[in-house]
């Protein structure tokens, strides 16, 4: 496998990931990053989940995570920065992360692989995107279920 094809199995794991979740999120895509032997890949959930919500997404991910045969590494329930490091069966490691402001974050890290070049995600995001910026734009999007009791 090179660069370009653990790509592609990042973004499928992604797409998993995101399809999974009911009621749906919306998201954008986070950069990309290559190392001498990996690639990563990365989306940024921009609907609002609230402090309330955040233990039952959390649940979601964790219980498709281990239906879909991933070994769950570690889980962090701080309430402040919650987090699920997993791994799939052919060594992708799958993060949730929440950060600043309880923006939800997905990243894939490939094993090592041949060294190649490495496209753009071809996955849509859900969310619109500001042409213009590279930054990820905060979660603004509210949910009548994931923003429940968000200010």
């Amino acid at each position: 496998m090179n660069m370009q094809q653990a790509a592609i199995r990042a973004d499928a794991i992604l797409d998993d990931v995101v399809a999974g979740i009911e009621p749906g999120v919306q998201w954008v895509h986070g950069p990309t990053t290559t190392g001498a032997c990996d690639v990563t890949r990365r989306r940024a959930v921009v609907t609002v989940v609230s402090p309330g919500r955040r233990g039952s997404f959390l649940g979601v991910i964790d219980r498709a995570w281990r239906e879909s045969g991933y070994r769950i590494k570690s889980v962090n329930n701080d309430s402040e920065a919650p987090a699920i490091f997993a791994q799939t069966k052919d060594g992708f490691g799958v993060s949730l992360i929440v950060g600043g402001e309880g923006q939800v974050f997905f990243e894939v890290d490939s094993p090592c692989v041949e060294e190649s070049e490495v496209a753009d995600p071809t996955s849509e995001p859900t969310a619109p995107v500001d042409a213009g910026t590279e930054d990820i734009p905060r979660p603004t999007i509210r949910s009548p279920f994931w923003s429940a009791g968000a200010p």
